[in-house]
């Protein structure tokens, strides 16, 4: 299956990115590295994760707060956000 992002997930990328590189230099690279980890466990395993709705699941990342919410079509994996875990947790259900 192949991953793919919503504009507003991309977005919530760059931010994540732009975030951790203002705090220090190539701490926006490390958050990347593990965001792609995470996807591609995803990728594999696409129903280990946390159920969070009927069809949508969470992917937690590693070493950073945030997590992947996706659902599982047929031939693909829609990554609806990579939110940040301090956020409201339904903030991601205005985007289905």
């Amino acid at each position: 299956m192949k991953p793919l992002f919503l504009p507003e997930a991309t977005g919530d990328i760059a931010r994540a990115i732009e975030y951790y590189e203002a705090i220090q230099i190539n701490l926006g690279l490390d958050f990347l590295i593990e965001l792609e980890k995470a996807v591609a466990r995803i990728v594999e395993y696409p129903k280990a994760w946390q159920k969070i709705s009927d069809d949508f699941h969470r992917c937690l990342l590693g070493r950073f707060p945030y997590g992947i919410i996706y659902s599982i079509e047929t031939d693909c994996i829609i990554i609806v956000s990579v939110m940040n875990l301090h956020q409201h947790p339904d903030t991601w259900k205005s985007r289905i």
